[in-house]
């Protein structure tokens, strides 16, 4: 048997709970399994404030629950990466090779588990609004509706939950629902039925809303009993939002053209989930099945991950050719250490007491973290894959005043700094102190901010437009070390057509206005932020809306991400010169944000 070290048992495409599993249970039986994500790793399960049905998990939100799963994968040794999987060549040959924006990747197996997208529903006015008062995630923007009315449309699980949800902050929701009751579970239904604060109006649906002064204004029902339509307005003659969860669209773009799929789109499994295409597996919900919960998404990654563990057997007997497979992964660290404490006790190995939780929100990722540490151990390790990777070193210049947000981004940047082996070094810039020459005109108004910089020829911070106002966790901390792998070099690999577009991209101006809770920020400021550190022309700075909501206010913000990009001769809001102005809302990879750059 030959040793291959280019070669995959498995490539899991896709990273939400099904695609993690898949990947955990591949690792586990140590199988060599890279899992992809072109987005943010959690799927759609990430928009869930609160799941009370998985089974052994009392409560939790769904980022939390599929941040452990994601920890799992990476303690058994599966390869978690960032790229977008483009296309699947010799799919019928018995060693398959995937195409991604990062390189090919040859394996034995491949697990489609891509999900679904939220689907639109047509209505007037639906496009135009969307970000400016229709919304699809309560999570990540229910917050801009506090104080004013919600429209929830839809009759499912989602739009149950996610109008009790919203009550945190609406004075009022009304739901609209097409059918004469909820289409999920009377359990799931009951409380939205029960909330004072909800009314539900039943075989109703939304045919258009029209803007007034400050977002929207007024909406117009149809009675689907009856026929009859009514124009509709917030009782405080305010204005409202509207969160559309009508269900979801299969992501099978990558594989119409190679497996078998139904009349809406679905992948179509067979016996243990292969699809018809030998070797290719389908979980989640991009598969045709008659419930989609993040606790059947699981149960098909383990299916496939088993089906995918036995072909690649017996491709490794046919070919000859064996995958490198893990060996050294921090779950067998765990389980040697333990067995070695076992012997020396001559006892077996107890249960190991639970660590208190991290301060920072990075303890959702797993590990244990000292008292006053923003990282945990498991983080550090993942840090410590990029600082060796990085080609020079990055300097972040810390813009500061006196407020208790400054003092914790400074302690965040330092103890990051303290960890880089080198790598990052921190340069402070104190406002309190006075304006500083070479602050390039930051406003005041708008710190903290941590600009990404290089040193120059004589070794002084030369900055690179790239910059978070704020403090970047959450899900934006994971944007921000690749941010400092991009500008570090060699950074995240580029074909040559996109490296030209962004070579000839004009002097640009773009401002990212995002929420730390925003599963579809993440890609978007990385889109921008890898665009800027190729083009010294193009500045991408982030700004956490929560902390400057001056600028929600200035840009009728209602929906994140929002994207603000200023051109030449543009009006910028600083230099008061005349021009024009692009807004623009939604996650956006590289290709799609250089196709807005270029309008």
């Amino acid at each position: 048997m030959q040793q291959d070290k280019n070669l995959y048992d498995a490539v899991v495409i896709g990273g939400g709970p099904a695609g993690l599993t898949a990947g955990l249970y591949l690792a586990r039986a140590r199988y060599r399994v890279v899992v992809l994500e072109d987005e943010d790793f959690g799927g759609q399960i990430t928009l869930t404030d609160a799941v009370v049905n998985y089974p052994g998990v009392t409560k939790a939100s769904g980022r939390q629950l599929t941040a452990t799963m994601r920890q799992q994968a990476l303690d058994f040794g599966a390869e978690l990466r960032v790229a977008r999987a483009t296309g699947i060549e010799n799919a019928q040959g018995d060693v398959k090779v995937v195409h991604t924006s990062t390189g090919d990747i040859r394996t034995f197996g491949v697990i489609l588990a891509t999900g679904a997208k939220p689907r639109t529903i047509g209505f007037e006015g639906e496009k135009e609004y969307a970000g400016r008062g229709v919304a699809y995630c309560a999570t990540c923007d229910g917050e801009f509706f506090t104080g004013r009315e919600v429209l929830v449309v839809g009759g499912g699980f989602a739009a149950a939950e996610e109008a009790v949800f919203l009550t945190k902050y609406a004075s009022h929701v009304t739901v609209l629902v097409r059918e004469d009751d909820f289409t999920c579970d009377a359990s799931v239904s009951a409380p939205t039925k029960a909330d004072p604060a909800i009314t539900v109006r039943y075989n109703t649906e939304l045919l258009g809303v029209q803007a007034g002064k400050g977002g929207l204004a007024q909406a117009t029902f149809r009675d689907r009993t009856t026929g009859t339509t009514e124009e509709w307005s917030p009782a405080d003659g305010g204005t409202f939002g509207v969160f559309v969860f009508a269900g979801y669209v299969p992501r099978t773009e990558l594989v119409k053209d190679l497996v078998e799929l139904d009349e809406h789109g679905y992948v179509v499994t067979h016996d243990y989930l292969e699809t018809s295409l030998p070797g290719v597996w389908a979980a989640g919900d991009l598969r045709r099945k008659n419930l989609r919960q993040v606790v059947t998404a699981t149960a098909d990654g383990a299916i496939a991950a088993v089906e995918a563990e036995r072909y690649a057997s017996r491709m490794s007997e046919k070919t000859g050719l064996m995958p490198v497979r893990p060996t050294d992964s921090p779950y067998q660290h765990r389980e040697e250490e333990q067995a070695k404490k076992a012997r020396e006790a001559a006892t077996s190995p107890a249960p190991a007491p639970v660590s208190p939780r991290a301060q920072d929100a990075n303890a959702a990722q797993g590990g244990a973290a000292t008292r006053g540490s923003y990282f945990t151990d498991a983080v550090r390790a993942q840090l410590d894959q990029v600082f060796a990777r990085m080609a020079r070193p990055v300097v972040l210049r810390l813009d500061l005043d006196d407020t208790a947000l400054s003092t914790e981004l400074h302690g965040f940047m330092t103890q990051l700094a303290d960890v880089s082996n080198g790598k990052v070094s921190v340069e402070e810039h104190r406002h309190s102190d006075g304006p500083a020459a070479d602050l390039d005109g930051a406003d005041p108004q708008l710190l903290p901010c941590v600009r990404l910089c290089v040193p120059d020829g004589d070794g002084k911070a030369k900055p690179t437009g790239i910059a978070f106002h704020g403090v970047p966790s959450g899900h934006e901390f994971n944007s921000f070390v690749l941010a400092l792998y991009n500008v570090a070099g060699p950074g995240q690999p580029l074909d040559d057509a996109a490296r030209q577009r962004i070579a000839s991209l004009p002097s640009t101006r773009i401002m990212l206005l995002v929420s730390l809770t925003c599963t579809m920020c993440p890609t978007t400021v990385l889109s921008a932020q890898r665009i800027a550190s190729l083009n010294p022309a193009v500045t991408a700075e982030a700004y956490d809306i929560a902390r400057f909501p001056e600028l929600r206010d200035k840009y009728d913000v209602m929906s994140v991400p929002c994207i603000v990009i200023t051109k030449p001769g543009d009006s910028d809001g600083a230099d008061g010169s005349d021009g024009t102005r692009t807004v623009e809302f939604g996650k956006k990879t590289i290709p799609q944000m250089l196709d807005l750059l270029a309008a």
